[in-house]
């Protein structure tokens, strides 16, 4: 009876450190991924605070593309205000293409192309959206671990239990999927 006792007491000590184990993981890779959440945000605010000095400058030079302006500041805010991965990655991908739209513009004006304001926000912003694609794709490694670790058997049984849920990927438009077209 004794030896019972304690067999039973060994079980259960392994079963709730292991169970401890899991839970800790499991809240480890979702603060990891709700940060790299948050730095994907960091990369965009600085990439919505570049905007209107961009289009500031552009106006300078661009008077008459007026509806283009605001293309671009209605896309802005579209993207400031949008919630969750998957609509954060729909604003911003409209966002990204409006502002093609705007360098696309300026290559019609040789003196804003010579612009030294215009050509230190071309670099800034280019800058940024190589950090937001490095921040894009560090969010979603995170994604994919947590979305394993809760997925996998036993884990699959805590976290089901606990309530933890998947994360949504970043994911590229399918406008952006497409093979670019080069003509000479």
């Amino acid at each position: 009876m004794d030896t019972l006792f304690w067999v039973i007491l060994c079980v259960v000590a392994v079963i709730v450190f292991w169970l401890i184990i899991v839970f800790n993981g499991l809240i480890r890779l979702k603060n990891r991924t709700q940060e790299a959440f948050s730095d994907i945000d960091v990369q965009l605010k600085r990439r919505h605070d570049l905007i209107p000095n961009l289009i500031e400058v552009v106006k300078g030079y661009a008077k008459h593309e007026r509806e283009l302006f605001e293309k671009v500041t209605q896309a802005r805010a579209s993207a400031v205000n949008a919630q969750g991965a998957a609509e954060k990655g729909k604003a911003e991908n409209v966002l990204s293409e409006t502002l093609k739209s705007v360098f696309a513009v300026a290559e019609n004006y040789p003196e804003l192309k010579a612009s030294q304001n215009f050509l230190q926000l071309q670099d800034e912003l280019s800058d940024t959206e190589n950090k937001i694609q490095a921040a894009r794709r560090f969010y979603n490694g995170n994604v994919r671990d947590f979305n394993t670790k809760i997925e996998i058997f036993p884990n699959n049984l805590v976290a089901g239990m606990l309530g933890f849920k998947k994360f949504e990927f970043f994911q590229a438009e399918a406008a952006e999927k497409e093979n670019v077209n080069v003509k000479f």
